[in-house]
C-alpha cells in the first residue's frame, strides 16, 4: 500500500506532503485546487511518461517521493516487488518499506530512483504494477478495448482460465515451432540436400584419409627424424663401438667394456685393501656401460632399414594437409569438425519420408493445441455468464437497477495474411497469444433497449460505474493493492452516489481506497478525509497543500460541497447527518 507521498514544484502544487492509510481515503477540494496534480503524482510513480508541462511555472523541476509497504497476504505482490527489487540492486528502508522516487525537470528530463538506485521510468512502473492501480478518465475509456475486457474475464475467473491458458500457451509455442520448421524445411529443401551433399562428400573425403588424433603432430618428429637417419645411425655405431669395441674389426683396439674388465680384473689381484676397495666402483661402471650398450643396440635395430619410410611418411603427411587446409588448423580441429558435420548432417534430412514425419508433427501438436483452445473458450464462455450476472447486480446497486452487462466470448477469425491460423470446429481462427477468442462487454442501459458494446451504449457516468461495478467483482480476486479513483463519480449524483460510496467503501474492505471525489456523498464514507486547498501570496502567485481533516473539518468541507453551505447552520446538520448516515451504512451488523 501507499503510506506517503511528497510533491514539490509540480502544477499548482510548491510542496505538499500526505500521510495514507488503510480503508477509503478520499481527496477533495475547489475546482483548480490541484486535486488533478495528486493523481498526476501517482502516475509518474507508476512510470508515466513525464510532461515538462506540469513543472511548476518557475521550478526548475517537480520531484514526487512516493513510499510503499507490501501487504504480508498477498504474496504474488510480494514476489514481484522481490524480483523487481533485486533485478534493480534496490534496498528496503529500515522499515522495510521502499521508497520510489520521480524526478521531472523543467527541460523535459525524466528521472527514475527506487530503493537508492538510479532506474528506468520501466523498472518504476514494473514496481508499482502489483501495489498500485490508478482508475482516471483514459482508464475508462480502456475499459472498452477488447483486449481490458478479455484481461478483465481472465482476472475474474484466474482459478479455472489461468490453468489452461498456460496450458494453450506451451501447446501453442511448441506448435508453432515445429510448424516454422516444417514450413522452412520444406522451403529450403533444395538448398538443405546441397548442403547435405557437401557435407557428405567431406566426411567421405575426412573417412578414406581416416586421421588418428595427433597423427600430424606426431608425423613432423618421425619425418624429422628419419631425415637425420645416416647421422643418427653414425652416431649410434660409434658410442656403440666405443664401448663395447668394434665387432668386425679387433684390431683397432678393445672397447670401454673391455677396459674396465681389464682394470677391476688387476686391481681384485692386488693384496692392498685401499685399491681393492675401488672394485666395486669399477663393477657399477661396468653395469652402467653394459645398459647403455645394449640400449644403442636397440636403437639401432629400431631405425628404419626401408630407403622408401621417409617417403611414405611425406605421402601421409600430404593427404593430413590436404585436410587441414580445408577444415581445421590441425587434425584434432579437423575430426571435431567431422564429429559436428554428422550432427548438422543427421538434421538434415530432407526426404520425403522426412518430410511426412515433420508434418505429422505438426498436425498432432495442432490437435493438442485445438483442444486447449476449446477447453480455454468454454471456461470462459462459463465465467463470462458468471461475471455479467456480478456486475449486472452491483450496477443495480448503484442507481442503474435495470441495466444488464452481457460478457460475450467469440472466436477472432482468421485473416487473409494469418501467418498461423487455425481449423477449430471447421473455422479458420487467429490462434494469438490469449487464445482464438475476443470478449465484448455490452450494456443495455435500461430495460428493453439493445445490448450495445459498451464505446455506443455507455455515457461518461455509466462507464464510471460500470468500471466501479467491475472494480467491486474483481476485488475478491487481488488483496492488498492500492487502488485509485480520479472522479469515478462523475456524471452521476443523488442516490446513484451514495451507492458509489458505499462500493468504495466495501472495496476499501480488501483494498487501500484512494479516491478524488467533488460528491458529498461519496466523502462521507472515507476512513480518512484529506482536502487540496489553495493559497493566494498577494502577488498573483496561488500555491496548493494537502491537509487531513479532523472530524470538524469534515463537517464544514462536506456543507462546502452541499452548495457552498459551509457557513450555514442547515449546511452542517445535513453534513452531518451525511456523516452519521455513512457511518451506520459502513458498520457491520
Amino acid at each position: 500500500m501507499l503510506t506517503e507521498i511528497r510533491i514539490d514544484g509540480l502544477g499548482v502544487i510548491s510542496t505538499a506532503t500526505a500521510q495514507f492509510h488503510e480503508g477509503l481515503t478520499v481527496l477533495t477540494g475547489e475546482t483548480g485546487a490541484g486535486k488533478t496534480m495528486v493523481v498526476t503524482s501517482l502516475h509518474l510513480l507508476s512510470g508515466a511518461r513525464a510532461d515538462a508541462g506540469r513543472v511548476r511555472l518557475g521550478a526548475d523541476r517537480a520531484v514526487v517521493e512516493g513510499r510503499f509497504t507490501v501487504d504480508e497476504v498477498n504474496t504474488t505482490a510480494q514476489k514481484q516487488v522481490q524480483e523487481v527489487l533485486e533485478s534493480a540492486a534496490a534496498e528496503r528502508d529500515d522499515d522495510g518499506s521502499i521508497i520510489a522516487i520521480r524526478t521531472v525537470g523543467s527541460d523535459g528530463r525524466s528521472r527514475a530512483h527506487l530503493g537508492g538506485r538510479g532506474v528506468p521510468a520501466s523498472v518504476l512502473a514494473d514496481f508499482t504494477a502489483p501495489l498500485l492501480t490508478v482508475h482516471g478518465q483514459n482508464d475508462q475509456l480502456r475499459l472498452q478495448r477488447p483486449d481490458q475486457q478479455l484481461s478483465a474475464l481472465d482476472q475474474f475467473a484466474a482459478d479455472t482460465v489461468g490453468s489452461l491458458l498456460r496450458k494453450y500457451q506451451v501447446r501453442r509455442r511448441s506448435w508453432l515451432d515445429a510448424r516454422t520448421e516444417l514450413l522452412e524445411r520444406t522451403a529450403r529443401s533444395r538448398e538443405l540436400a546441397l548442403e547435405a551433399d557437401r557435407l557428405k562428400h567431406s566426411l567421405s573425403e575426412i573417412d578414406t584419409i581416416a586421421p588418428e588424433p595427433g597423427e600430424d603432430e606426431r608425423i613432423v618428429d618421425e619425418v624429422r627424424r628419419l631425415s637425420d637417419l645416416d647421422s643418427l645411425r653414425e652416431a649410434a655405431a660409434v658410442a656403440h663401438d666405443a664401448l663395447a669395441g668394434p665387432a668386425d674389426s679387433p684390431e683397432d683396439g678393445s672397447g670401454a667394456l673391455e677396459l674396465l674388465g681389464a682394470a677391476r680384473a688387476r686391481i681384485e689381484s692386488a693384496h692392498d685393501p685401499a685399491l681393492t676397495a675401488l672394485g666395486p666402483r669399477l663393477g657399477e661402471a661396468i653395469a652402467v656401460v653394459v645398459d647403455l650398450t645394449t640400449e644403442l643396440s636397440g636403437y639401432l635395430s629400431d631405425l628404419p632399414s626401408d630407403p622408401g619410410a621417409l617417403d611414405s611418411l611425406l605421402t601421409r603427411q600430404a593427404e593430413l594437409k590436404s585436410l587441414t587446409r580445408k577444415y581445421a588448423p590441425d587434425i584434432d580441429g579437423v575430426i571435431a569438425w567431422a564429429d559436428e558435420a554428422r550432427t548438422r548432417l543427421g538434421s538434415l534430412d530432407v526426404s520425403e519420408e522426412a518430410l511426412a514425419a515433420l508434418a505429422a508433427e505438426v498436425d498432432i501438436a495442432a490437435d493438442r493445441v485445438r483442444e486447449a483452445a476449446r477447453k480455454l473458450t468454454a471456461a470462459r464462455t462459463k465465467s463470462a455468464g458468471k461475471l455479467a450476472s456480478a456486475v449486472s447486480a452491483e450496477l443495480g446497486g448503484l442507481a442503474m437497477g435495470k441495466a444488464k452487462l452481457e460478457v460475450v466470448v467469440r472466436p477472432v477469425p482468421a485473416s487473409p495474411q494469418d501467418s498461423a491460423p487455425l481449423t477449430v470446429d471447421g473455422q479458420e481462427l487467429h490462434a494469438g497469444s490469449t487464445g482464438v477468442d475476443e470478449v465484448e462487454f455490452r450494456l443495455s442501459a435500461h430495460s428493453g433497449a439493445q445490448s450495445l458494446p459498451l464505446s455506443k451504449s455507455a455515457s461518461g457516468g455509466e462507464l464510471s460505474r460500470v468500471m466501479l461495478a467491475l472494480e467491486v467483482v474483481l476485488a475478491s480476486s487481488d488483496h492488498g493493492a492500492t487502488m485509485v479513483f480520479d472522479e469515478v463519480d462523475a456524471g452521476v449524483g443523488g442516490r446513484a452516489a451514495v451507492e458509489i460510496g458505499r462500493r468504495l467503501a466495501r472495496l476499501a474492505r480488501t483494498h487501500q481506497v484512494i479516491v478524488v471525489t467533488h460528491l458529498p456523498q461519496v466523502a462521507a464514507f472515507a476512513d480518512t478525509h484529506l482536502v487540496v486547498d489553495k493559497s493566494d501570496d498577494g502577488k498573483g502567485k496561488v500555491n496548493s497543500g494537502v491537509r487531513a481533516l479532523t472530524k470538524d473539518e469534515r463537517v464544514i468541507e462536506l456543507a462546502r460541497m452541499l452548495a457552498g453551505l459551509d457557513d450555514t447552520e442547515t449546511g452542517r446538520a445535513h453534513a452531518e447527518e451525511l456523516l452519521e448516515t455513512a457511518r451506520a451504512e459502513r458498520t457491520p451488523a
